[in-house]
């Protein structure tokens, strides 16, 4: 039996996945630097985030005074509602406090919250500052108890669980706040996603995403026998995860950069990458295949097929967002017309396994026929 139930928590710790102080202080650094004010009297919410293990609580604390916090919140999620909890045991941290629960401790939630008041009288208000007391529920974010505390925030910053990202999001918006959050890059394309930021209600981060990025780690956690990446940044194990990105709509400078291209005929003079091949056409959509965000030429009026990781450098004064090719109300909106049965033959006869069918609205390349990977369509503004 204690194997087994060692077994089960090594399984659980591997869920546990913590953002690097680095990772938080370069992003917020972003935001400070288009606008210093961007946390001056505001109320900062940190819904997913136990101060005992996370570092956004402990980077806003350190910073309270320097940002002008008005107030931070942090919640944390009851150790029995997740995966872990069955082998959750409380730190000094609690057990020492006047309030501690035995009972609550491992069913309940946490609140902390630290406000403008030396509780330490060491002269200065940070961490040691924290006030902290049982919520009456688990802490889920969808809790009345924790939505009445987005009520009361100005902005959210977290790392959610990636797999209530779409409630997630309605939440926070739903709230009306501003807010900074951690993703999968995949999220672009959801539905509950992608039309937000078609809308320039929603934006990527600062920092980029195509390189990946390193999560703390718990000493338990078992790399897989092909990692080929660090284990481990200044003394802390790390795993890395590809594709992560910060979302939010807290304004930042590099999102206001221009992309520096060339024509099109430059580019197919000494771009390698399209020098060859040139600019493919849709054959059920009028619109070129662009498949690199470099590649993007600077005089086309129409509209370009791109990836997704076009997001990393969108710039909202430069171009304009048409429509996500995973969402087929989209595509029917935007002109689309259905797959026929003569480009699916030439796509089986190409040795396409994929399934799409006639009459479906994937858009699909000619010459030869084949459907590109996670495209959404832009077009230059002018």
């Amino acid at each position: 039996m204690a194997n087994s139930n060692l077994g089960a928590a090594r399984l659980a710790k591997k869920d546990e996945f913590y953002t690097q102080w680095a990772d938080i202080e370069r992003e917020m650094n972003a935001y400070l630097e288009y606008d210093p004010d961007v946390f001056r009297d505001k109320t900062v919410l940190l819904p997913c985030d136990d101060p005992e293990w996370s570092n956004f609580t402990k980077y806003f604390a350190l910073h309270f005074m320097d940002f002008g916090l008005k107030k931070l919140i942090s919640t944390s999620y009851a150790p029995e509602s997740n995966n872990g909890g069955a082998f959750y045991e409380p730190t000094l941290f609690e057990t020492e406090s006047p309030i501690y629960d035995a009972d609550k401790s491992k069913t309940n939630g946490r609140v902390f919250t630290l406000v403008p008041e030396d509780f330490s009288g060491d002269g200065k208000i940070d961490l040691d500052d924290l006030q902290w007391e049982y919520l009456e529920g688990d802490g889920d974010f969808r809790s009345k108890e924790v939505t009445a505390l987005r009520d009361k925030a100005d902005i959210v910053v977290t790392n959610p669980p990636f797999s209530l990202l779409r409630d997630f999001i309605t939440w926070l918006y739903d709230g009306e706040v501003k807010f900074s959050l951690l993703a999968n890059m995949n999220a672009i394309t959801y539905k509950e996603v992608f039309p937000l930021i078609s809308g320039n209600r929603l934006w990527l981060g600062s920092t980029h995403f195509n390189k990946g990025m390193y999560f703390g780690v718990p000493e338990e956690f078992e790399y897989a026998s092909s990692y080929k990446f660090e284990r481990e940044i200044e003394g802390v194990r790390v795993a890395r995860v590809a594709g992560i990105c910060w979302f939010g709509n807290i304004d930042h400078g590099r999102r206001h950069e221009s992309l520096q291209l060339i024509t099109m005929e430059e580019n197919l003079k000494f771009n390698k990458k399209v020098k060859d091949i040139g600019y493919p056409t849709y054959d059920n959509y009028d619109a070129i295949e662009v498949g690199w965000v470099d590649a993007i030429p600077s005089d086309c009026d129409g509209v370009m097929g791109v990836p997704i990781t076009f997001l990393d450098k969108y710039n909202p004064d430069q171009f304009e967002i048409i429509a996500n090719m995973d969402d087929h109300d989209d595509m029917k909106r935007i002109g689309v017309t259905p797959l026929s049965e003569e480009f699916i033959a030439g796509y089986r006869a190409a040795g396409g396994t994929g399934a799409q069918r006639a009459g479906g609205y994937w858009v699909g390349l000619r010459d030869p026929h084949r459907f590109p990977f996670k495209r959404i369509f832009i077009r230059a503004r002018r």
